[in-house]
């Protein structure tokens, strides 16, 4: 996967940019620590403080890595949908990945009314609440999966996403709507979605799977590529339209369901980071644009995680409020500023 000559003056100062916001990150918070002390942390050198090199290494790492997990998983899914369908508004979520997980939480939470209280606090842990989003969405996506080979037609698999979801979203509403306010408030604050509620080994599972989805991905460069010409041509060209179609919802349901298992349904970046990617790089190939949004989109949730950590003050604020308050200007500017959409 090695992008295109002509960027990589590009290329190189992205990476740049996002080693200040990864190394900013891990100094802003609750605790400010100085940009030399995170840096000898984060090379084994010397701090003035055992208790910064804790908070580094315990919390604040785990964090940063988490958010660059979540910002190049939902960039790269997102993408892949939009290319798949061929559609600017497609997004990760847009099969029903994100409403099946949610689903299988609201069952765990909300549902959890009708079991014992000891069953019911057993299960409504950190695992548990990462496993039943998981079992979510994995039913929603194997659904989908099921249609796809069915189905000839893409946007009919669209279509069929979207009343998945609307499905799933009838259910919670029946649920929050019989359940008691503790478990709703439990509910609603997992709907926020968050970074820091990872330990290392929790880390290096999301990273397995993710690695996974990026790297069936990277398999379907040129499928996605060919797709771009519209599906005939593509299949005149000699393309499995079934077996491509089927890999790219693969790896968008092992991305997109994994980051809502163990982050919650983090809302905007997997839609609007391709959008940005095409303006700045002007291309349509994948082989750029793969990487490409691997690094703008970890770029984007470090900043929006920085902001949402409220620096020298113990509050932290919903990261779906601040991924959306923050980038969707953005994307409105640069559409404006360059007067037409690439895709």
């Amino acid at each position: 996967m090695t992008p295109n000559k002509s960027y990589k003056k590009v290329f190189i100062g992205i990476t740049v940019l996002l080693i200040i916001c990864f190394i900013a990150n891990i100094s802003l918070g609750s605790v400010y620590i100085p940009w030399l002390d995170t840096i000898s942390s984060l090379v084994g050198g010397a701090v003035e403080k055992d208790s910064w090199r804790h908070i580094i290494v315990n919390y604040r790492l785990p964090k940063a890595i988490t958010a660059i997990i979540v910002g190049s998983g939902l960039g790269i899914s997102g993408l892949l949908m939009q290319t798949l369908f061929r559609n600017p508004l497609a997004g990760p979520f847009v099969l029903g990945i994100s409403s099946g997980a949610s689903l299988g939480v609201a069952l765990l939470i909300l549902g959890s009314t009708f079991a014992g209280v000891a069953f019911s606090g057993f299960l409504i842990s950190k695992w548990g609440l990462v496993i039943a989003a998981s079992l979510g969405s994995i039913i929603v996506l194997f659904a989908v999966m099921l249609v796809s080979i069915r189905v000839r037609d893409t946007m009919a698999i669209l279509i069929i996403g979207l009343m998945f979801g609307s499905i799933t979203a009838a259910i919670v509403s029946v649920l929050s709507y019989f359940a008691p306010a503790d478990q709703l408030q439990q509910y609603i604050f997992w709907g926020f979605g968050s970074l820091g509620n990872l330990s290392w080994n929790d880390v290096l599972i999301f990273f397995g799977v993710c690695i996974l989805g990026v790297l069936l991905s990277v398999a379907s460069i040129k499928s996605l590529n060919t797709l771009l010409l519209g599906e005939n041509y593509a299949r005149s060209l000699g393309l499995n339209i079934k077996t491509s179609r089927f890999l790219i919802i693969m790896a968008t349901g092992l991305l997109a369901g994994s980051i809502t298992a163990f982050a919650g349904p983090i809302a905007f970046i997997g839609l609007a980071v391709p959008h940005l990617t095409r303006q700045l790089f002007h291309t349509s190939d994948h082989k750029t644009l793969i990487p490409a949004v691997v690094l703008i989109g970890s770029i984007i949730m470090l900043v929006c995680d920085s902001i949402a950590q409220l620096p020298s003050s113990a509050y932290i604020l919903p990261i779906n409020a601040i991924t959306s308050l923050i980038g969707a200007p953005m994307v409105i500017w640069l559409l404006v500023r360059k007067r037409k959409m690439l895709f």
